[in-house]
């Protein structure tokens, strides 16, 4: 048995299976994978790692599992995935998933490659444990797939908490003592036990708070941005494939990433914080449905004909689209009178944060601070926008909904930037 001081949880203590497959490599690589990527250039504190969330999710479905009354082999099972639902990660989080996963055609979640064969194999073997039943529980599989990958799982209870205490902000702040204490099955549902409409709300409010604030952040989004071009620029040169890079951590990608001279300068620019800077910064009303929903290589010819009309490098333009605005969490069951109902039904507070995501949600063109003027010109006429509806900060170049600052025009950067 090991006992682990945690900055969130406290002490928590890992054994069995857990405790077995805490030192294998594909564990500790996750010390080496910052937990929001980029997001250290906005809130310096926020450096935490994968290796620790993985401790709290363990921890927490730990307690889930004491308090659900499951035992025996299907505990161990839910053990093993919870200290192991992150090692699919490619360096950086989820910042260049997307990329990664055009190549490869596995996301994160889908692990169980990684679960058959060197360390991991050896010690769910040694468990008499199936890999791929580890595997299916991590993607959400199953009725106790819930408890790992779902509306109420303990990954989000520990990212949400974590996060907000690694990046100073309050808003993620969830009472996970009683979230683990209240889950119930009830018909194969995961769900909240009676008298739990605020928890469940409060899961909601929390992630609706740290999206714009934390996770959602233009100077977030940019750096983000920016890694993701370096990152694909490494894999055009054919300095590495997507299997190598998805295998590799934060300190091998941004050497990678130095030693490429396509990318060295990218590099470079996030060494030293040296970001670029917003041209556009366009509300979801503003932008056309066919921009929304186009894929990669559409979004990259956008980008080129921009950089053509602007007259710039194609390197100096960035489109960033966000999907469209999702809320997977309102779909959580509670009981209430003694039925299982979705939260969407019993909450008059998750159609007001459905609005706010919609209202929160910006489309981003992002171009060195010389030429944003140009830039953003240049994408109001190449992706047809709005010009009567957009105005130009003459101080940066940045252009913007009037809706969004009123009449007095400027830059709201939020809690927690320095741009």
């Amino acid at each position: 048995m090991a006992t682990i001081k945690d900055s969130v949880h406290d002490y928590i203590t890992v054994e069995g299976v857990a405790e077995d497959l805490l030192d294998t490599p594909a564990v500790q690589r996750l010390r080496r994978i910052k937990q929001l990527g980029t997001a250290e250039l906005v809130y310096p504190s926020a450096n935490h790692t994968r290796f620790e969330h993985s401790l709290g999710v363990y921890h927490l479905a730990t307690r889930a599992l004491d308090n659900l009354g499951i035992e025996g082999k299907q505990a161990e099972r839910l053990r093993a995935a919870a200290m192991l639902h992150d090692i699919g990660h490619s360096p950086f989080s989820h910042n260049i998933e997307g990329l990664v996963a055009r190549r490869t055609g596995k996301l994160h979640d889908e692990v169980e490659d990684l679960l058959k064969e060197g360390e991991v194999a050896r010690v769910l073997a040694l468990h008499d444990i199936d890999p791929g039943k580890v595997a299916d529980l991590v993607a959400g599989e199953g009725q106790f797939g819930q408890l790992v990958s779902g509306e109420l799982d303990v990954d989000r209870m520990d990212y949400l908490v974590r996060d907000a205490h690694h990046t100073g902000v309050p808003y993620g702040t969830i009472d996970t003592g009683r979230f683990v204490r209240e889950l119930r099955f009830v018909d194969g549902d995961l769900v909240l036990a009676e008298n739990n409409v605020q928890t469940a709300e409060s899961l909601l409010l929390a992630r609706a708070l740290m999206n714009p604030v934390v996770y959602n952040h233009h100077v977030a989004r940019i750096s983000k941005a920016m890694l993701r071009r370096a990152t694909e620029g490494l894999l055009e040169a054919g300095n590495a494939t997507a299997e190598e890079v998805r295998r590799m951590d934060d300190r091998d990608l941004t050497v990678a990433l130095r030693n490429c001279p396509e990318t060295a300068e990218f590099a470079e620019m996030l060494d030293t914080r040296t970001l670029y800077k917003r041209a556009v910064w366009a509300e979801l009303r503003d932008v056309p449905d066919e921009i929304i929903e186009a894929d990669h290589e559409t979004v990259r010819e956008y980008e080129r004909e921009i950089a053509a009309r602007a007259e710039v490098d194609p390197d100096a333009v960035i489109l960033d689209i966000p999907s469209r605005p999702t809320m997977r969490e309102s779909s959580s069951r509670v009981v209430v009178n003694g039925e299982v109902r979705k939260l969407t039904s019993q909450s008059t507070l998750v159609k007001a944060l459905q609005r706010a995501q919609h209202e929160q949600w910006r489309m981003g063109v992002y171009a060195p601070d010389s030429v944003t003027e140009r830039v953003g010109q240049a994408t109001e006429d190449v992706l047809g926008l709005d010009l009567e509806a957009l105005v130009v900060d003459v101080r940066r170049g940045m252009h913007t909904t009037l809706d969004e600052f009123g009449a007095d025009v400027g830059v709201d950067a939020g809690p927690g930037a320095d741009e």
